[in-house]
C-alpha cells in the first residue's frame, strides 16, 4: 500500500485514475481546483463517486498556488505523484492563454518543485499527442523529435517534458511522461467530440466536422489508459546505459526520465464514429461541413512498441464497445 497524491483528481482521466488505484488498496491524495472551463457539476459528481472510498483525502486546491502546493507536500510522504491537473484544450487556448501557463507552466514547476524537495520516488504525468504538432511520419512514435506545435497547450505539455527532464536530470527523480491520444468513455469531458457528438445528435443538432470529416483520432478508451498509468506507476525509469548525445533518443536519457505513448495504434476515422453513435441513438445526424481548425491535425496515430516493451499487452477496448459504455453512462447521467 502506498500514498500517492493525484492532480486533476476531479477530472475526467484523473477521477478514473483515482478509482483504480483506491480499488488496488492504495492512500490517495485527490488535488483539484474545480474550475469552470467545463460543466462544475460533472466534477462535482466525480467527486462525489470518488468520496465512496474511505482512503481518498481530496483537497480543493490548485496546482498554481505554491504555497499551498508546498505545504502540502511538507504534511503528507507521498510515495508517488500522477500530476493529471492541466487547463485542456487546443482551441481554448486561443482564446485563454494565460491560463496554459499558469496551470500549465508554473503548476508543473510547484509539483516539481514538490517532488524534489520531499524526495518522491516517481512522478508520473500528463503529456499530449498534441506535441507532435507539425510532424507527418506516422505512427507518431516517442522516439521521434518533436520541436514544431501548433497550439500554445502543445507547446505547454513539450515544456512539461522537458522540465521534467531537467528535473531527472539534475535531482535523479524518476519521471514519466504520458502522450495520451483522444481518451474518451464514461464521466468524459462535454468539451471533447465524443460528448458532443452524442448531444447533438440526441438534440437533432448539426455535427460539426472539422476538415468536411476527413480526420481520424486514436480514440482510446478510459479503462484502457489508466490500465497504462497504473502499471507504469509502478515501474519508474531508470538511465539508459545506451543513450548517447551524439544521437539523442528523446523517450529516453542518461537520467531517469521516459516518455511513452498512450493509445491503440488502431486509428477510427471521424465519420465511422458518427455512424456508431446513429445506430445506438436511431437517430440519424445533422452533418455540417467545417475547414480545419487553427492547431488540429487532421490524423493522430500512436506507436506503442516502447509502451507495450515496458508493461507488456496493451489493452485495446474496441471502439464500438468503447461508445456503446460511454453512451450507456451519458444517458443515466443526464436522464
Amino acid at each position: 500500500m502506498s500514498t500517492i497524491l493525484v492532480t486533476g483528481a476531479a477530472g475526467f482521466i484523473g477521477s478514473h485514475t483515482c478509482h483504480a488505484l483506491l480499488s488496488e488498496g492504495h492512500r490517495v491524495h485527490g488535488l483539484d481546483n474545480v474550475n469552470d472551463y467545463y460543466d462544475v457539476a460533472l466534477k462535482e459528481a466525480r467527486i462525489a463517486k470518488l468520496r465512496d472510498h474511505e482512503s481518498l483525502v481530496f483537497h480543493r486546491m490548485d496546482v498554481a498556488d505554491e504555497g499551498s502546493v508546498s505545504d502540502l507536500f511538507s504534511r503528507v510522504a507521498f510515495d508517488a505523484v500522477i500530476h493529471l491537473a492541466a487547463q485542456a484544450g487546443v482551441r481554448y487556448s486561443l482564446e485563454n492563454p494565460r491560463a496554459y501557463l499558469d496551470s500549465n507552466i508554473v503548476g508543473f514547476l510547484n509539483i516539481l518543485e514538490g517532488c524534489r524537495h520531499a524526495g518522491v520516488n516517481h512522478l508520473v504525468y500528463a503529456s499530449s499527442s498534441s506535441v507532435y504538432g507539425a510532424n507527418t511520419t506516422q505512427p507518431f512514435s516517442p522516439h521521434q523529435a518533436v520541436s514544431h506545435p501548433l497550439s500554445l497547450y502543445a507547446a505547454t505539455k513539450l515544456s512539461n517534458e522537458m522540465m521534467a527532464h531537467a528535473y531527472s536530470h539534475l535531482f535523479r527523480i524518476p519521471t514519466t511522461g504520458l502522450r495520451f491520444f483522444t481518451v474518451y468513455g464514461p464521466w468524459g469531458r462535454p468539451d471533447m467530440a465524443m460528448y458532443k457528438f452524442v448531444r447533438a445528435i440526441e438534440a437533432g443538432e448539426p455535427v460539426l466536422l472539422f476538415n468536411a470529416g476527413d480526420m481520424e483520432r486514436d480514440f482510446t478508451f478510459i479503462d484502457d489508459a489508466v490500465h497504462c498509468v497504473v502499471r507504469l506507476l509502478g515501474r519508474p525509469p531508470e538511465p539508459d546505459e545506451d543513450w548517447s548525445g551524439e544521437s539523442p533518443d528523446p523517450a529516453s536519457s542518461s537520467a531517469p526520465y521516459a516518455v511513452f505513448n498512450v493509445g491503440t495504434n488502431q486509428p477510427v476515422m471521424v465519420p465511422r464514429v458518427i455512424a456508431i453513435i446513429e445506430e445506438l441513438t436511431g437517430q440519424e445526424a445533422v452533418r455540417e461541413s467545417l475547414p480545419m481548425q487553427p492547431g488540429d491535425v487532421p490524423s493522430t496515430r500512436a506507436d506503442t512498441l516502447s509502451l507495450e516493451r515496458a508493461i507488456g499487452p496493451v489493452p485495446v477496448t474496441p471502439i464500438e464497445e468503447g461508445i456503446r459504455q460511454f453512451y450507456k453512462w451519458y444517458r443515466a447521467y443526464n436522464a
